[in-house]
């Protein structure tokens, strides 16, 4: 029987999501809980995709098989009781045995936090902790930038090869928290991104924010497909996985 699962996890104690070596992981966590429901039979568990060290997730998805049968809300309660404090299983269903947490999904959004305030050492792991006040107006402007189906080799990370590095990013937001006004959140829904490439994003966006870069300089970047032009790689501590689409 295929299951899938809805989890949420705190990234900063961990060394990203997928399973490695001699490193604590959210993948190897939850696949030693399921590997004991399962009597002891090694449980693999596929993700939506991968998350670095330090990053966060609201919504990620995953699936995996189970020898037998279990009720899901049962499934989801041993999960739970099983796997640290800092991840949680919200939600279990089953689906068929065709489908994919990775292949069958239709778009991702990323969010990412910024805080232009006052250092937060309650927040330090969750929030960018920037300390100054960028041109929002201008962002808001080099994000619509980014819309549309684009060549994002110069967003994502220099090492990594790809067939294509063509993706659809179907809407940007950046949003204004009104009980904080310094903090803003930058939104990013697409059909599918490259390692670092939203990391990469928000920090050529932080450069234009700042004043260093124009919103129109985004055009240029992307034309150049070299990874020298963006700017730099903004922190893990801001970034969440919010949400997984499936067609």
């Amino acid at each position: 029987m295929r299951y899938l699962i809805t989890f949420a996890y705190d990234g900063s104690k961990y060394n990203g999501y997928q399973k490695q070596p001699n490193e604590k992981t959210i993948q190897e966590e939850i696949e030693k809980a399921l590997t004991r429901i399962n009597h002891n039979t090694e449980v693999h568990i596929s993700a939506s995709g991968r998350t670095d060290a330090g990053v966060h997730a609201n919504n990620q998805k995953a699936h995996f098989d189970l020898e037998e049968s279990m009720d899901v809300e049962r499934l989801k309660y041993s999960l739970n009781k099983m796997i640290p404090k800092d991840i949680y299983v919200k939600k279990v269903e089953e689906v068929g045995m065709d489908f994919h947490a990775r292949f069958n999904v239709a778009y991702k959004e990323y969010v990412y936090k910024i805080n232009m305030g006052e250092y937060n050492p309650i927040e330090k792991d969750y929030v960018l902790q920037l300390g100054k006040k960028l041109d929002v107006v201008e962002i808001e402007r080099a994000l619509k930038y980014i819309e549309g189906t684009h060549n994002f080799k110069a967003f994502t990370k220099a090492s990594d090869m790809k067939e294509s590095y063509e993706r659809t990013i179907i809407q940007t937001d950046l949003l204004r928290d009104h009980k904080n006004f310094n903090q803003i959140c930058l939104v990013f829904l697409g059909t599918g991104f490259m390692r670092y490439m939203v990391r990469n994003l928000v920090g050529t966006l932080i450069e234009i924010g700042e004043g260093k870069r124009r919103s129109e300089d985004i055009i240029a970047i992307l034309n150049s497909e070299d990874r020298k032009e963006a700017g730099k790689t903004a922190p893990s501590c801001g970034l969440y996985l919010n949400d997984v689409i499936y067609r």
